[in-house]
């Protein structure tokens, strides 16, 4: 690190923190070692706790009725269960949604990156413009991003890292703002996406089963997700330009003064950005005949998108296609592509610096199996929302303890919709009687579930980030990159995300604001 930004970082508390956390976390084990630990802890615990016969029961909706669940903790140290494990373990690799989604994402990254499309089009666009302008610009597409589903978690913090490299700013910037806001922002949304639809469908299946009042549909929190994406687009920019900005090392002020990119755009480069503008209407003109006639490939058996359609589950081969097309169109149109040969050519250059994530996706992948099947989150979730119900406190401190509570557990189960199917039976019949709507109940369940996101070492996306942070390196940097490094430049983001829509909620509350159309805060 240079000098100033070591003075920068001693001046700051925060910054000590931050770097005290780091210091600590890299002390742990390389992340594929560390999976393995996981793995290992797992299986043991598991075998203890199913010994010691430990299980809850909770109530579940089943086909729009509520019904008692008993759960106990499975013995993964058993025959049956290390066979099918052991045969299965190849399989579970391959199919780790993340890695897929890197591999397919990153394909399509190759050829807006390696013909050059994005620093002309970068060139064009955002040169001359303040250095804030464009990270809330990233900053405003990962947290609409939700609507890509998991994609748009990964599909962030990689175009992140690509867009302020070739700003020649530092990457690391584009990639813990990104994630930031495409993982943590998940509570806010100009778009309707299938987490809504999948979330009020538990939430109306716990009401109707229960005779409880309000609303239910999928955009009961539309109003309170549309102001959080303004909101939050401002905090994280300002976290990001006013923290991580200094505390990594990038004092460029305003894009314009990066002497090191060259900002005149060759003839080949406008001709280039031609063919891609062709290229991208007929991609879009191709996708649009797909979706919108009746019986269209895209659409579901209803006629629909939500809450399940060939749409929402093609969202990533629709980006790589996109991608695929634009960046073919340009690399013709400024010779970059001058024969069949070089598309896949670019590709292999740009997957050449995604080595990195494969050993640590495999004991990923070993670990998230295996904590899944031993139920023992669930364990953790039933006993922590049982503790919380009987504290019979105030209720705005309930509703800021049961967003505590989601961020806590959101570290053990990565799924939302799992961790709702648990939580709302209790929390939404118990705020009911306290005057809550439902949907105050679920945002305020949604807070507490996105903002531990970018800090959980069991997140799906962990390979990926800590991957990137590995490729993007800066130089300089000479300490080894760990999941300390990814965690304690997530941190300031994480209280920036629980401080900024705690308080909102609160406001929302007290001034009896809608919450979306036809619910409020109160039944």
């Amino acid at each position: 690190m240079k000098n100033s930004n070591s003075r920068n970082k001693s001046s700051s508390k925060l910054g000590s923190f931050i770097s005290i956390i780091e210091k600590v976390g890299n002390k742990l084990p390389h992340p594929f070692w560390l999976f393995a630990i996981f793995s290992a802890i797992t299986l043991i615990s598991s075998f203890l706790l199913s010994k010691s016969g430990i299980s809850v029961n909770y109530l579940t909706s089943v086909e729009g009725s509520l019904e008692t669940t008993e759960v106990t903790v499975n013995n993964l140290l058993s025959y049956s269960y290390m066979r099918e494990f052991l045969s299965n373990l190849v399989k579970n690799y391959i199919t780790f949604p993340p890695l897929g989604v890197v591999l397919v994402m990153m394909m399509g990254v190759a050829l807006i990156e390696q013909t050059g499309l994005l620093n002309a089009f970068i060139k064009r666009l955002v040169l001359g413009s303040p250095a804030y302008l464009v990270t809330a610009i990233l900053v405003f597409i990962g947290i609409n991003s939700s609507i890509a589903s998991d994609a748009g978690i990964l599909f962030t913090p990689a175009i992140g890292a690509v867009v302020f490299s070739s700003l020649g700013r530092n990457p690391w910037i584009g990639i813990i703002a990104g994630y930031a806001a495409a993982s943590g922002g998940l509570s806010a949304s100009l778009f309707i996406s299938n987490s809504d639809v999948l979330l009020a469908g538990i939430t109306e299946s716990v009401v109707t089963s229960m005779n409880l009042e309000g609303s239910t549909t999928p955009v009961i929190n539309y109003y309170f997700m549309a102001t959080m994406t303004i909101l939050l687009t401002i905090f994280i920019t300002l976290v990001a330009e006013k923290f991580l900005v200094k505390y990594l090392g990038d004092h460029k002020s305003s894009i314009k003064n990066n002497s090191s990119i060259d900002t005149n755009l060759s003839d080949l480069e406008k001709r280039g950005l031609k063919f891609a503008a062709f290229g991208l209407i007929l991609s879009v003109f191709i996708i649009l005949f797909l979706t919108l006639p009746d019986n269209a490939f895209f659409k579901n058996e209803k006629g629909g998108f939500l809450p399940k359609s060939p749409l929402i589950s093609s969202v990533m081969p629709i980006i790589f296609f996109i991608f695929f097309m634009i960046g073919t169109f340009y690399g013709i149109g400024a010779k970059t592509i001058t024969k069949a040969s070089d598309i896949p050519r670019h590709i292999q250059e740009e997957l050449k610096g995604m080595t990195s994530i494969f050993p640590t996706m495999f004991t990923a992948s070993m670990f998230v199996t295996l904590f899944n099947a031993s139920k023992i989150a669930t364990i953790i979730a039933v006993k922590g929302s049982n503790f919380l119900q009987s504290l019979n406190i105030a209720s705005t401190l309930l509703i800021v303890l049961l967003i505590l509570l989601c961020t806590v557990l959101n570290l053990f189960i990565g799924s939302a919709s799992a961790k709702w199917l648990i939580l709302a039976p209790v929390f939404v019949p118990m705020f009911a009687l306290m005057g809550f709507s439902p949907a105050l109940t679920q945002v305020a369940y949604r807070i507490g579930d996105g903002a531990t996101n970018i800090i959980s070492p069991i997140a799906g996306a962990v390979p990926v980030i800590l991957g990137l942070l590995e490729d993007y390196k800066p130089v300089d940097y000479e300490k080894e990159v760990g999941l300390g490094t990814m965690i304690s430049l997530e941190l300031p983001f994480t209280f920036t995300l629980l401080i900024v829509q705690t308080i909102s909620l609160i406001i929302w509350f007290i001034f009896d604001i809608p919450l979306g159309p036809g619910a409020g805060v109160g039944i």
